[in-house]
């Protein structure tokens, strides 16, 4: 292949990943939208978001088997023809739970846009510049989610909701047609098997289980509501009975003794963290700007930018670190201390605090995702035979995806629970032998009368102030203690690679990666 044609084949597959990233979180500053539009309840709109991440965590780990069994190019292209004929269905959709369930099949689709991306980047790239290859993907992992709700708050503030599906269309169609005169096959082949029906339907009803129970834990009151009971059990005896079957069976549907791997298994967790800390992260910094600073969508989208241009050069500079023989354990190392360093400063924030010092502590986070991206990729398969890498890569992409599935979840019941117990706490102080509190009402009285209220009214909307001021107060101090949490889960996980420090010197992945 010409140095153009590898070029625009990077460029197709990049584009492809990153509007599957995109999609993860596009749709979340508009369920509002949506859910008033198609008649829907709130609740009801978050199944938009819920399904698309069930689909996506079933299928990430099927990749290397279908990829094997129907060809690389077939499932790639179908991939990216299923996900643009589902975008199109999604934004012409009439009620709340057509919309939901192409949005499902659009999840399907795109599963294999991240997967057979990366594999693709990987193969065009020499072993020598294996670092580069996973810097320029890395670009798409974290470039992704981080302008997701940006383009999503734009788009529904100045247009409508339905755009942010049929934006998806021309370029998908663009990357179809690269791909059908560019994408070949591996080059390392691996042999087609019986299908594996009974880890496949073991893992679709069990990760879709408790992916399920992640999403809307929260929301339906954990186990006071039936059906998240009866899935947790579901997810339990499915997922159990999928590890205990593919361990036996001759040829799985998704390998799971690569785990022997004392090196996979300490990346799938390191991994499983930074999925954690990098979807969180998305999660309370926009929610804080928006809720109780007051900024606005395409404001809350400019504190992200500074950070997301650092990460492209972080990025950059790791994949280079690693093909000069810098150890990725290092870089791990100097990723995991910036996110430290970042929640540790949020944790500090107060509602005072300035879109500069924001905007200061996501560079660190950006760092810290761009230090993480690269040597992450490189230590999970370094230690894996060539057969076993395509599976190996597989498995810790999806590591990420349940990290923030797993994060975001922890921190909605954590923060939910910290709130009310903030509220107690504060409201404790609030009394009539509190000369602050006596003189703040007073304060407040004053006001209202002054605006023409009667005594008794002004009283009343006194109180209120009051009222909101603690709620707000005590939300702020609810995502304060999430972001210690989320330090704190870095900070007691990195003594995990003392475990693989002693190993052989790890290097970058072979070619092979490229079967995943």
């Amino acid at each position: 292949m010409s140095p153009l044609k590898k070029q625009l084949l990077i460029i197709t597959v990049l584009l492809a990943a990153v509007m599957e990233l995109i999609d993860t979180t596009i749709v979340n500053v508009a369920l509002s939208h949506m859910s008033g539009n198609l008649g829907a309840t709130i609740e009801d709109a978050t199944w938009v978001i819920t399904s698309y991440a069930i689909a996506n965590v079933i299928i990430i780990p099927l990749t290397s088997f279908l990829t094997t069994n129907l060809g690389r190019r077939n499932y790639y292209i179908g991939s990216i023809i299923l996900f643009i004929v589902c975008s199109f269905m999604c934004g012409s959709a009439t009620d709340i739970w057509t919309l939901v369930f192409f949005r499902f099949l659009q999840g399907i689709g795109g599963g294999a846009l991240l997967s057979v991306s990366q594999a693709v980047i990987f193969e065009l790239f020499p072993k020598e510049k294996q670092g580069i290859a996973g810097a320029i993907f890395g670009v798409g992992v974290f470039i992704g989610p981080t302008i997701g709700p940006t383009l999503g708050g734009f788009i529904t503030e100045n247009y409508s909701w339905p755009l942010i599906f049929y934006i998806n269309i021309p370029i998908g169609i663009l990357a179809v047609t690269s791909c059908y005169f560019l994408l070949t096959e591996p080059l390392i082949k691996a042999k087609v098997h019986a299908v594996d029906w009974t880890g496949i339907v073991l893992l679709a009803i069990g990760i879709g289980s408790l992916q399920t129970v992640l999403e809307r834990g929260q929301t339906e009151d954990w186990f006071a509501t039936g059906y998240i009971t009866f899935l947790t059990v579901t997810s339990i005896l499915a997922i159990a009975g999928f590890i205990l079957w593919e361990l036996h069976v001759e040829h799985p549907v998704v390998n799971l003794r690569v785990f022997k791997s004392k090196t996979l298994s300490v990346a799938a967790i390191l991994t499983f963290i930074t999925g954690i800390g990098m979807f969180t992260s998305i999660f309370l910094t926009p929610v804080i700007a928006q809720r109780l600073l007051g900024f606005t969508p395409t404001q809350t989208g400019l504190l992200l930018l500074p950070g997301a241009i650092i990460a492209i050069l972080g990025l950059i500079v790791s994949g280079k670190l690693i093909q000069y023989g810098v150890s990725p354990l290092i870089i791990i190392i100097a990723g995991f201390l910036c996110f430290i360093f970042f929640n540790w400063s949020m944790f500090g924030m107060n509602l005072d605090t300035s879109a500069n010092t924001i905007t200061r502590n996501l560079v660190f986070r950006a760092l810290g995702m761009a230090f993480l991206t690269v040597p992450l990729t490189v230590l999970a398969v370094s230690s894996l035979q060539p057969r076993d890498i395509p599976q190996g890569a597989a498995l810790n992409n999806m590591m990420r995806q349940l990290g923030g599935s797993f994060g975001i979840s922890i921190i909605n019941t954590y923060s939910a629970r910290r709130i009310a117990s903030h509220r107690t706490d504060l409201i404790s102080h609030i009394t009539n032998s509190n000369p602050l509190t006596i003189d703040r009402i007073n304060a407040y009285t004053a006001y209202f009368q002054h605006k023409g209220i009667g005594l008794q009214d002004a009283k009343l909307k006194a109180m209120e102030v009051i009222d909101l001021a603690v709620v707000k107060q005590s939300t702020l101090l609810s995502y304060k203690d999430a972001y210690f949490l989320i330090g704190l889960l870095f900070a007691i996980t990195l003594p995990l690679l003392l475990f693989v420090m002693r190993g052989p010197k790890i290097a970058p992945p072979k070619v092979a990666i490229a079967d995943h």
